[in-house]
């Protein structure tokens, strides 16, 4: 029945997320979520919301989440953009400020769902090499005419951050355009652009609670940047839909900022568990790229990765392979709890002396 498809549906590749088996048993290494429950108090809070409310609409302009945010970050509520999750705040960010006659730039490794989004949209864009390191040289946007430029800090697949001084470097160097820097991974270990926001009003940096708040399941992402970028990404979300974010969402991610102490406590236990895991997998022949994210990217000196995803696979482990020729040869790892890190070990042990 694809005859009734419009157009652009006829050309659509979609984003493939991250493999969801619901097998007993799995070690699930896949998808970058966090091994740890959300702080109690968001429990608390989702509980306490009243079923009578639930008739109700939300609050179209998440005053109360924006206010929880912006007393955190120090910034204005009205240089806040609430949205279902990073990835519809980004669809928005595409739609709305990146959207122009020149290419929008990005990295040729980087989330998947960046050139997902310029074909949906009809945006023109233009892949820029990562290094030989695997690294992001800012250098390499600097002199190049283009509508846009957007990147992840730590990038993904590959955990690698850059200094805030390169992303100043920059901004002063792309003063037109809006350089929008996906920081869902920032929490753990990498420097924010948050402080720069003030001083570069062609800076917006977006956020999600599905990482190191552990809120994948609330679907709760927000943007931050000058008042003006965000009136534009507010025109497009009432232009598409006023209430993205519903009631119990809102109570959750309020009361995940109310709970420092916790959020610092579990973050700190994946960047440990990380350090780990580096260690170790290098210990067995690996080597790791330098990962500030709650992730590692892997290759074995000996053996294809392809091969060993499956290994782990057969042994109810599952990690993430991916097919783009420079990356082919790497794992995604995800940080889980101390005890899937150490089955994971144990088992690439055994599978590095079987094969």
């Amino acid at each position: 029945m694809s005859q009734f498809w419009s157009p652009i549906v006829q050309t659509l590749t979609p984003y493939v997320p991250g493999e969801q088996p619901k097998l007993p048993g799995l070690i699930k290494l896949n998808t970058n979520e966090n091994p740890y429950p959300p702080s109690p108090a968001v429990t608390a809070a989702i509980q306490a919301v009243s079923a009578d409310v639930l008739r109700l609409y939300p609050d179209p302009d998440a005053s109360a989440l924006k206010q929880a945010l912006a007393t955190h970050h120090d910034v204005q509520p009205n240089e806040i953009f609430v949205g279902n999750g990073s990835d519809e705040v980004l669809a928005f960010v595409f739609m709305a400020l990146l959207k122009h006659a020149e290419p929008l730039l990005f990295p040729d490794i980087t989330y998947s769902f960046y050139p997902v989004y310029c074909k949906l949209f009809g945006i023109d864009y233009v892949e820029v090499p990562l290094t030989a390191t695997m690294g992001i040289n800012t250098a390499d946007y600097e002199n190049k005419t283009c509508g846009g430029i957007i990147f992840p800090n730590p990038n993904a697949p590959t955990g690698v951050s850059i200094p805030l001084s390169a992303i100043e470097a920059l901004l002063i160097k792309q003063p037109d355009v809006v350089v929008a820097i996906d920081e869902a991974y920032v929490d753990f270990g990498a420097e924010t652009a948050i402080p720069l926001i003030r001083k570069y009003p062609n800076l917006l940096v977006i956020r999600t609670f599905s990482k190191s708040r552990s809120l994948a399941g609330l679907r709760v992402g927000f943007a931050m940047g000058h008042p003006k970028l965000i009136e534009a990404l507010e025109r497009v979300k009432n232009s598409f839909n006023s209430y993205p974010m519903d009631r119990l969402a809102l109570a959750g991610a309020i009361a995940s900022y109310g709970d420092e102490a916790y959020f610092q406590q579990t973050r700190q236990a994946i960047i440990d568990s990380r350090e780990q895991m580096t260690a170790a997998l290098e210990k067995l022949g690996f080597s790791v790229l330098p990962s500030h994210a709650n992730f590692i990217f892997a290759r074995h000196d000996a053996y294809g990765a392809e091969e060993l995803a499956a290994g782990l696979r057969e042994r109810a482990i599952i990690v993430r392979h991916f097919k783009h020729p420079r990356i082919n040869q790497y794992l995604r790892i995800s940080i889980g709890n101390p005890e899937e890190c150490k089955t994971l070990i144990q088992t690439l042990t055994l599978l590095t002396s079987a094969l």
